[in-house]
């Protein structure tokens, strides 16, 4: 058999039905990829259904990675796409299979790691999934009927990265030899760490706005691509902006 190429991890979220893994995991194969994510999986994830309907491609479901959380499972990627079909009302990069795959080769030909997320069969992924993705792909269809299964989804994405081998890569953003984005369990912490302090501050006081503050906020950063060390910047600039407050809130008390 030949080797798996490189290519984007597929996580699939909260899926719902071990035969769907299955079929996924089929449709990885057929394009060469090998690196499937599972997050929240059931139970009964890995039964006799799953392995007969990946027909022969055993070894991505035997080989799936299972992570508790969407967090989890894209912290040491650099780029994330999410696949939806619904409008999300976030301001993010949208890409079709096609043009997602030309992006993700010139991530690969820079040594990046990126992977696509999926949502449940049901209800697809939920907004605080896609808020951790760079970029939303849709499937240009019927607009009448547009409906996908999960492994459709999966095929669709996994093809186009096949077939985009040997492309015409879109331009770069970065400069030959510079430090490539930030994975996302460095950008997980910077926004633990900004939140907290939002948090303190009273940014965040209303508890009915507060996750749509946060998924936008997110949003922003994510949208820019940040290198590891700019994350460590703005660590920097978060940490001096607190303790200038305290240096300024103990002098006024020492004033009163």
């Amino acid at each position: 058999m030949t080797e798996a190429v490189s290519g984007p991890a597929i996580i699939l979220v909260r899926p719902q039905l071990s035969e769907n893994i299955g079929t996924a995991a089929r449709a990885m194969l057929n394009n060469g990829l090998t690196d499937l994510r599972l997050v929240a999986p059931r139970p009964d994830w890995l039964s006799d259904r799953a392995i007969a309907a990946a027909s022969g491609a055993d070894r991505v479901v035997l080989g799936a990675r299972i992570f508790d959380t969407t967090a989890e499972a894209v912290a040491d990627l650099n780029r994330v796409w999410a696949t939806t079909a619904r409008n999300r009302f976030m301001v993010k990069p949208v890409d079709t299979p096609k043009s997602a795959a030309l992006a993700m080769r010139a991530l690969d030909a820079d040594g990046q790691k990126f992977g696509v997320m999926f949502g449940p069969e049901r209800t697809g992924l939920e907004n605080d999934d896609v808020a951790l993705a760079d970029t939303v792909v849709t499937v240009p269809l019927n607009p009448d009927y547009s409906s996908l299964n999960l492994a459709q989804c999966v095929l669709l994405v996994a093809y186009e990265w096949y077939q985009a081998a040997a492309p015409t890569l879109p331009e770069r953003h970065m400069t030959k030899g510079a430090e490539p984005p930030a994975t996302k369990e460095k950008l997980q912490h910077f926004f633990d760490h900004l939140e907290r302090e939002l948090d303190e501050c009273g940014f965040l006081r209303i508890p009915d706005k507060r996750p749509v503050m946060v998924r936008n906020i997110r949003n922003l950063f994510q949208r820019a691509h940040l290198t590891g060390q700019e994350v460590q910047t703005l660590h920097g600039i978060v940490h001096e902006l607190v303790t200038y407050r305290h240096r300024k809130g103990k002098s006024h008390n020492s004033e009163d």
